[in-house]
């Protein structure tokens, strides 16, 4: 398993937090999801071999938020 901080841009109420938390939660290998509007961030444990960073990232600029950067735990 590895953990990866998202650093969000963009989300301003819980609805946004939410859809975050939903949409990433719907990955497949995604074990675990938390997202802070105050921090602007989710972290994020999934299973390396089902999916990578770079597409939780995606699925988060998909929904019209910005990832203005990643860090792995």
């Amino acid at each position: 398993m590895n953990t990866i901080l998202l650093w969000i841009d963009g989300m301003a109420c819980n609805h946004c937090t939410s859809s975050v938390a939903s949409a990433l939660s719907g990955i497949n290998g995604v074990e675990n999801v938390n997202v802070s509007l105050e921090e602007k961030s989710a972290t994020v444990m999934f299973d390396e071999n089902k999916t990578t960073a770079d597409a939780l990232a995606d699925v988060v600029d998909d929904l019209g938020f910005t990832v203005t950067g990643k860090k792995e735990l």
